[in-house]
């Protein structure tokens, strides 16, 4: 008989609502937030277990202690409900959805051989941002007081020079930044350093890191993301995935002529979808940037220049490149090889 359970987790209980194949509540309790005990009360339940919870900052670790001990445990992200809340409520409702199957969005969970690669990148990420946020405050300073500034501001050999052009109220506030921007350059080398480590451990980073404008960082997190090419069926389901799916709506699709119905051509196009992993979409997007500006003299590259000779727009050349370069990726992830150059090209004569 199966049971479905919908766990509502917080920091130190779990509510938890066990409800039977026609929806009838059959248990409910509330236990500590501890792996030990969490999995002796889920072993007291007896059936077929299907267990549901919320994505959140507990989910990976409960979905590995979990995932051995029942048939299947689903993560989810619910929409945002209106009206009575509380732990139990919305255990209940997990469990419902879970037993109808009336998800809005599954959070893909990998396995735990990939924990210090996705670790490792999620740490290179946080980094990179931390970097990137402290140096875009830094040179906010300056510009409040209309001073131009380039790349040395970062520099702390050079950034004292430039100090003594801010009035001395502002002198701290740069110095300070620019000490966190120290530390954080050092951590984020370390972060990278660690990255480079871990990617030494998959072997299919290495094969997707031939791909044009890729690289072992962006390698490195594309498949911490994605973990396998397995999960989408079809090359627009990957594209969807990292951001560069085109969405078009359309109105009054058909219109009558002589009597005849005939499909009108009111299709607009209204960009990319905006249900996506955003990092993916960096990633990609970046890596055409780097075949654009560096890669002169790759196929890729001339592609792009007859684009625009075509004249396509430069953004919309680019968005093609990227879904072209996510494609390969896809395509030699699936088939377990590196890059081919040429490999299109055969295609199109064939």
């Amino acid at each position: 008989m199966d049971r479905y359970i919908g766990l509502d987790v917080h920091l130190q209980s779990c509510t938890m609502a066990v409800v039977g194949p026609s929806g009838r509540k059959l248990k409910s309790q509330v236990v500590e937030t501890n792996g030990r005990a969490l999995v002796g009360a889920i072993k007291s339940i007896a059936g077929r277990k299907h267990v549901c919870l919320e994505e959140g900052t507990q989910s990976a670790w409960l979905y590995e202690i979990l995932k051995p001990h029942v048939e299947e445990v689903v993560v989810t992200v619910p929409p945002k409900r209106k009206g009575p809340k509380d732990d139990l409520r919305d255990a209940l409702e997990l469990a419902e959805e879970l037993r109808v199957g009336s998800f809005k969005k599954v959070v893909y969970k990998a396995p735990r051989r990939f924990s210090g690669l996705r670790d490792a990148v999620r740490t290179y990420i946080m980094m990179t941002r931390d970097m990137v946020r402290v140096k875009n405050r830094l040179k906010a300073v300056y510009r409040s007081r209309g001073i131009m500034t380039d790349k040395s501001v970062y520099v702390e050999e050079k950034r004292g020079r430039l100090e003594k052009k801010l009035p001395v109220s502002l002198r701290r506030r740069a110095a300070m930044l620019g000490e966190q921007l120290d530390a954080l350059e050092q951590q984020q080398q370390e972060s990278e350093d660690w990255l480079r480590e871990e990617s030494k451990e998959h072997e299919i980073i290495r094969k997707l890191s031939t791909a044009p404008g890729m690289g072992t960082i962006r390698t490195a997190q594309v498949v911490a993301i994605v973990v396998t090419p397995h999960r989408f069926r079809r090359l627009r389901q990957f594209w969807s995935y990292c951001g560069l799916g085109i969405v078009t709506r359309s109105s009054a699709d058909w219109v009558n002529i002589d009597g005849k119905w005939i499909r009108a051509q009111t299709v607009q196009t209204l960009g990319l979808n905006l249900n996506r992993n955003s990092q993916l979409k960096a990633v990609f997007k970046g890596a055409a940037t780097t075949v654009i500006r560096q890669l002169t003299g790759h196929l890729l590259h001339q592609d792009y220049q007859r684009m625009l000779q075509s004249g396509i727009k430069p953004n919309l050349a680019k968005l093609t490149l990227s879904r072209r370069i996510a494609a390969a990726v896809w395509s030699m992830w699936k088939n377990q090889e590196e890059y081919d150059p040429e490999r299109p090209r055969r295609k199109k004569k064939a």
